[in-house]
């Protein structure tokens, strides 16, 4: 079936593992911001000389919408800009710019709950097809596009299942792991290769070998009583996994941002993995190992469980305290 069939069933499009998602009809009639301005979806195009298109030249965040709240906002807009200040980008507008921009979309569209936005931007457009920014002749490429989607219920609570791949995470000299760029081409083979492997998503490593992160979310193991996630040095500076961080040295809990390996991987308690889709899922096998010593380990763990209801205690105070600060 051609992608441009009016009969296309996007029930049928979905994701894998922690980004799967159920169709949800209204998404067909969302309105999507280009530039401020609103366009249906059929009508949503960029040039074929954008920056975002000819190189995968810019800058994105995923955000969620509880109750009309886009949570953790600051903290997104923080690293978007600071993205866009390391490729030498102008994003062209400011801050609370943005943050209305963001808000506006929902507006439009008159959602409030259940909503995943993607924010996009990009360099602008190009004089011509190459790489060098000083041919760019327009003010910067942004894109919000808000749908109804929200994470699998069943994934969430069974967990997935991951694979270690051959691709690494590299060395911030060669392209530096904390951009959230567009140009994701790691992650999508590392993806590729986990999908071929019968998995969910790709566990990948570091330069030296120990484990980093996954190709879309973040990796943690429990042992012990004990949290590990990777020293961050090899990954993207994710949101949730910070805010998993905090919460839990909060409560009291022992957290080592550190090196580990395979083998402390597959002898772990409890495994998880953290993103702003779908906050945090339980992961029940890795490289065909069953993950927890125990044939009778609930799943979600006890841990995942605690480490949720922590959460979404900080998302309540996230709703409560920073939606008038931006807007």
């Amino acid at each position: 079936m051609h992608a441009n069939d009016d009969q296309l069933d996007m029930g049928m499009i979905m994701a894998q593992g922690t980004h799967d998602y159920k169709d949800d009809p209204r998404n067909k009639d969302i309105l999507i911001n280009i530039n401020g301005e609103f366009y249906p979806r059929e009508a949503a195009k960029i040039s074929v000389f954008d920056s975002g298109f000819i190189l995968g030249d810019g800058v994105w965040e995923g955000l969620r919408v509880y109750d009309g709240h886009i949570v953790f906002l600051s903290a997104h807009l923080n690293r978007c800009f600071e993205g866009a200040k390391a490729i030498d980008m102008d994003i062209g507008i400011s801050r609370e710019d943005l943050a209305n921009r963001l808000y506006e979309t929902l507006e439009a569209n008159n959602m409030h709950d259940g909503v995943h936005i993607r924010l996009m931007i990009t360099r602008g457009l190009k004089a011509t097809p190459y790489q060098d920014p000083r041919v760019t002749i327009s003010d910067a490429t942004i894109v919000i596009i808000a749908e109804y989607k929200s994470p699998i219920g069943e994934i969430v609570d069974k967990g997935i299942d991951l694979f270690t791949v051959h691709v690494r995470r590299g060395y911030p000299d060669v392209q530096d792991q904390k951009l959230n760029s567009h140009s994701k081409l790691n992650c999508i083979t590392a993806c590729i290769q986990a999908t071929k492997a019968g998995a969910d998503e790709a566990l990948m490593l570091d330069p030296h070998g120990f484990v980093a992160t996954c190709n879309s979310t973040h990796f943690f193991i429990v042992r012990g009583g004990e949290i590990w996630t990777s020293t961050g040095d090899f990954c993207l500076g994710g949101i949730t996994r910070r805010m998993i961080i905090d919460v839990a040295e909060k409560a009291g809990l022992t957290v080592l941002q550190k090196n580990f390996s395979l083998t402390d991987v597959y002898g772990a308690d409890e495994a998880f993995v953290t993103g702003t889709y779908a906050g945090l899922t339980p992961v029940k096998m890795i490289d065909g190992r069953k993950i927890g010593w125990s044939e009778n380990l609930p799943m979600p763990g006890p841990m995942v469980m605690h480490l949720r209801s922590l959460y979404q205690d900080q998302v309540a105070h996230d709703m409560a305290h920073t939606y008038s600060q931006l807007r």
